[in-house]
C-alpha cells in the first residue's frame, strides 16, 4: 500500500517590538537571565495587563499578507496550564475569537501553484524559557535539573495554524522558507530559528493514497531548523506507517525528534483545548480594529514572495527563482541585471559565488557586481573570489581586478594540462571508461596549478579534448 503523508503546521513568530505584550519590559534577545521582568509578566497578584498598539497592528498586516480575513471583533482569553515558564499558570492568547482566519498562502511548486489554507492567525503572550542542564541532549529527559528565564515571557507572539494541506516533508521545508520570508520583508520579527524567534511544530498523519480521510495525527516539537523540521516529519511519517502496516493503532501523543540521532521520544498524549479551560480574560476588552487601519496595512503590503518567484521565473527557472526570493537576494539580482548583466550568470554568481565569500548583499553596489558578472570568464578565479569577497567595502570598485586576464591561451595552459593527465594515469583511465565527472578533478588541479589565473571555460575544453584524443 501506498501511504501519503498529511502535514499541518503550527508556526510561532515573536514579534519585535520595542516592548513586551501586556507591560513596558523591553524585548531583546541576550540580555542577562531574569533581567527584563516586572510585576506584570511574573504575573504578581493585582497587576494588571495594558495590549501593545503595535502588536495588534503588526499581527493584522501579518494576517493580511497570509490572505486571511481581520476578524471586526477579537478577543483576548485565558489558556490556563500549570508549567515552570508560565509564572501566573495560564497565558493570555485568542481562541475561539482570534483576529486573523480564513487564510490561504501560495507555494509556488514544479506542478503549479499549491494553496495552503491558514486556519487562524491569533496574537499571545510568549511563556519563558526554560533551559534543562545535565544530561547528553540538553531537553528535559535525562536533565539533572532546569533553570527558568523570565525575558522571555510576555513577549508578543503570533501563531499561525495551516490547514493540514501539506503532503510532503520537502514541501513543509520549502513552505517555512516562503512563509519566514515573507515575515522577514513585513518587518515584524527577525524571524531566526537559532534565536527562538520562530519556532515550529508539525502534526503529522498518513493515510492510505487517495484517500480523504483524516488519521490520528502526532505533533512534533523542539526542531530548531528547516532542515530538522523536515527530518522529524520524515521520521515521524516513517514511524506511523510502521505501527499502520503492523496492524496496530497510532496514539494522539506529542514527541521530541533529535537531529544528532534521528530519534523520537514521545513526551506526553497531546492536549486538546478542553484540557486548557480557556475563558475570556476578564482584565482585557475585545480587540476591534478601524476599517481605515485595515485598508491602510492592506494598502501597505509589498509584493509578496510567492508573487515574485512566479516573475523570476519566466527569465530563470523555478529553483533559482525560490533560491533568490527565500534568500532575500532578489532585489539584488533585479539591480544587477538592470546595471547590465545577464539574468542567468547573474543569478549563478548570487547565488553561490556572492553567498559563499561572506560579503553583506545589502551592502553590494549592483553596478560593480555587474562587471565581476560581465567578465567571470576572462577575470582569473583568485582575482574574482577576492573581488566578490570584498563587493560590501565602502567604495569598492572592481575596475583593479577587472584590469587582471585569466590565461585562455592553449599553448600556454597545453602543457600543464598534459602534465596533470601522464601524472594521474589511474584518474585517466576511469574517465575514459565512463566516469565523466572526473573531468572536476582534471580541471580542478590544472587551476591549482596556475594558481587560480587560467580561464576555467578554457581548461575545461582543452582538458576534455587531451583526454578525448587519447581514447
Amino acid at each position: 500500500m501506498t501511504w501519503e503523508p498529511v502535514i499541518g503546521l503550527e508556526i510561532h513568530v515573536q514579534l519585535k517590538t520595542r516592548t513586551k505584550m501586556f507591560c513596558r519590559c523591553p524585548v531583546g534577545f541576550g540580555a542577562g537571565e531574569n533581567t527584563q521582568t516586572c510585576p506584570v509578566c511574573l504575573g504578581h497578584p493585582g497587576a494588571l495587563p495594558v495590549p501593545n498598539g503595535r502588536a495588534i497592528e503588526w499581527t493584522l498586516a501579518l494576517g493580511l499578507a497570509l490572505g486571511c480575513e481581520i476578524a471586526p471583533r477579537a478577543v483576548f482569553a485565558r489558556k490556563n496550564y500549570f508549567y515552570p515558564d508560565l509564572p501566573k499558570g495560564y497565558q493570555i492568547s485568542q481562541y475561539d475569537l482570534p483576529s486573523c482566519v480564513k487564510g490561504s498562502v501560495i507555494l509556488p511548486t514544479s506542478e503549479g501553484d499549491r494553496v495552503i489554507g491558514i486556519v487562524r492567525a491569533h496574537l499571545e503572550e510568549d511563556a519563558a524559557k526554560t533551559t534543562h542542564r545535565g544530561g547528553r541532549s540538553g531537553r528535559i529527559g535525562g536533565a539533572d535539573y532546569s533553570l527558568v528565564d523570565f525575558n522571555r515571557g510576555g513577549t508578543p507572539l503570533v501563531e499561525i495554524v495551516t490547514a493540514p494541506d501539506l503532503r510532503s516533508a520537502e514541501e513543509a521545508k520549502r513552505f517555512l522558507q516562503l512563509l519566514r520570508q515573507t515575515i522577514v520583508e513585513l518587518g515584524v520579527s527577525d524571524a531566526e530559528m537559532e534565536k527562538g524567534t520562530l519556532r515550529v511544530d508539525a502534526n503529522v498523519s498518513v493515510r492510505p493514497a487517495g484517500s480523504d480521510e483524516l488519521r490520528t495525527r502526532c505533533e512534533l516539537k523542539n526542531m530548531n531548523s528547516f532542515t530538522f523540521v523536515a527530518r522529524g516529519i520524515e521520521a515521524e511519517v516513517a514511524r506511523q506507517v510502521a505501527v499502520w502496516e503492523a496492524g496496530g493503532e497510532v496514539v494522539q501523543e506529542t514527541y521530541d525528534f533529535d537531529a544528532a540521532t534521528g530519534s523520537l521520544t514521545a513526551r506526553r498524549a497531546k492536549e486538546e483545548a478542553d484540557d486548557y479551560r480557556y475563558f475570556s480574560e476578564p482584565d482585557l476588552v475585545p480587540v476591534e480594529p478601524p476599517a481605515e487601519l485595515v485598508e491602510r496595512l492592506r494598502a501597505g503590503l509589498p509584493e509578496l514572495p510567492a508573487a515574485r518567484i512566479r516573475r523570476l521565473e519566466r527569465e530563470l527557472d523555478l529553483d533559482r527563482a525560490v533560491v533568490l526570493v527565500t534568500g532575500g537576494l532578489d532585489r539584488l539580482w533585479e539591480q544587477t541585471v538592470a546595471a547590465g548583466a545577464e539574468p542567468l550568470p547573474a543569478a549563478n554568481v548570487i547565488a553561490n559565488a556572492l553567498v559563499g565569500s561572506g560579503a553583506d548583499p545589502a551592502a553590494v553596489p549592483p553596478a560593480e557586481l555587474a562587471k565581476l558578472v560581465r567578465a567571470r570568464d576572462r577575470v582569473p578565479r583568485q582575482a574574482f573570489d577576492e573581488a566578490l569577497a570584498r563587493l560590501g567595502e565602502p567604495g569598492f570598485s572592481a575596475d583593479p581586478y577587472l584590469a587582471e586576464e585569466a590565461v585562455s591561451d592553449a599553448s600556454a595552459l597545453g602543457p600543464i594540462v598534459e602534465r596533470i593527465l601522464a601524472a594521474n594515469p589511474g584518474q585517466v583511465a576511469a574517465y575514459r571508461g565512463g566516469k565523466e565527472g572526473l573531468l572536476g578533478f582534471f580541471v580542478g588541479q590544472v587551476m591549482k596549478e596556475t594558481q587560480g589565473k587560467a580561464n576555467p571555460r578554457a581548461v575545461n575544453e582543452l582538458v576534455r579534448e587531451k583526454l578525448a584524443a587519447g581514447a
